[in-house]
């Protein structure tokens, strides 16, 4: 993940600059009440179908990966593309077909060219999301070259922990600072690990990774989970991210699942209640408009892993209602007001319709969004 963590996005006049343009598709998933009345029908699975197909607005062709935006032919960079495939894969878990399995394998060959023929990154964090997506590819196929290179790509992240601040792991190669970005999404990868393949020592990594960045970032009075600490000791107590709140409360629910200790519980729920429930990461009951850039991408980090807490955090009826109620609220709004339904494009903004472009990280939260609302509809989690 880079920084600035937001850029300005920029507007380019739409054409046809992929391989495939989708027509303009029809409203299928949302239907309006007969007679003015106020109730109306979401059919999440037909909604999320929509949100998969868009991704090909965005697709190279020649490349085999996801580009920038989908009016650019610029590549959209590894730790994007890593969340391109965790989508892919939540299509798939839905719909096991064929063409979805082949893009898979399509586009981490095509980021293993783009990066250099190697699939080891510069940024930890980047190659922790590009480890996470493998895992689930390997678990949704049984596809081994997923799981080879997860392995390899853990192998190097290890390698990222110092005894420098007390621990954790660098978030660059330039060992400059230790961030959440780079600690909690790795703390969850090895707590997979763990339940995957049940060797001790990634419970040992995970139980460690996450004591010190609880330890290092975590207010735990408000649940406010702190970006960065500098190689020099100073911490970023300013910035406030989704991205944070939603990669600490995973890691934390990973460790719960695996233990059952209620106090993995009570971390994943303060942060979850810092994000939804404070006032800092909301606007009107909404999720934030985080901008562009790496920024678009946040909100999508944070709802994977909040789905993940509604569907495997063993949560109070009360508190499961409310946390379904809030994700509800901001899928009817982003498909109701803020998708472009020529194209099915989604902004930062999840209730203000973008025009004719729209940039990746912000396409991919807007379809994490909707792919957790066709999980709990499956689920049959949703109120009736």
């Amino acid at each position: 993940m880079r920084r600035p963590y937001s850029v300005p996005v920029i507007l380019l006049t739409w054409g046809c600059l992929l391989t495939a343009c989708l027509k303009e598709k029809q409203d299928e998933g949302y239907t309006e009440p007969p007679g003015g009345g106020n109730t109306v029908t979401y059919d999440w699975a037909k909604i999320a179908d929509s949100a998969q197909s868009s991704m090909n607005y965005f697709w190279s062709a020649s490349g085999k990966y996801y580009l920038t935006s989908n009016a650019s032919a610029d590549w959209g960079q590894y730790w994007p593309n890593a969340h391109a495939l965790d989508v892919l894969v939540d299509g798939y878990l839905r719909n096991p077909s064929p063409a979805t399995k082949s893009r898979m394998e399509e586009l981490v060959n095509g980021v293993k060219t783009k990066n250099g023929n190697t699939m080891i990154n510069y940024y930890y964090d980047d190659m922790e999301w590009m480890a996470l997506a493998c895992l689930r590819a390997y678990q949704a196929t049984n596809d081994v070259q997923f799981k080879n290179i997860t392995d390899l790509l853990w192998t190097d992240i290890k390698a990222g922990w110092s005894e420098d601040l007390g621990g954790g792991i660098w978030w660059r190669k330039d060992n400059g600072s230790k961030n959440t970005p780079s600690n909690m999404p790795a703390a969850i990868l090895a707590a997979r690990l763990y339940k995957a393949f049940n060797k001790p020592e990634d419970l040992a990594w995970a139980n460690k990774i996450y004591d010190w960045g609880k330890a290092t970032l975590y207010e735990p009075g408000t649940g406010w989970v702190y970006d960065n600490i500098e190689k020099n000791g100073n911490k970023n107590t300013t910035w406030k991210f989704t991205y944070n709140q939603g990669t600490f409360l995973g890691a934390a629910l990973e460790l719960f699942k695996i233990t059952n200790n209620q106090t993995y519980q009570t971390d994943a729920l303060k942060a979850t209640e810092f994000a939804v429930s404070s006032g800092q990461l909301t606007t009107n009951g909404l999720l934030k408009d985080e901008g562009g850039g790496d920024g678009g991408l946040f909100k999508g980090v944070f709802i994977r892993y909040f789905t993940r807490l509604i569907v495997d955090g063993n949560l109070s009826t009360d508190k499961k209602t409310s946390y379904i109620a809030f994700l509800q609220k901001n899928a009817e709004s982003l498909w109701s007001k803020g998708t472009n339904k020529s194209l099915i494009l989604f902004g930062p903004a999840w209730d203000k319709a973008p025009g004719n472009s729209s940039e990746l990280g912000t396409q991919l939260s807007g379809s994490m969004l909707l792919e957790a609302m066709a999980e709990l509809k499956k689920l049959d989690l949703l109120p009736k």
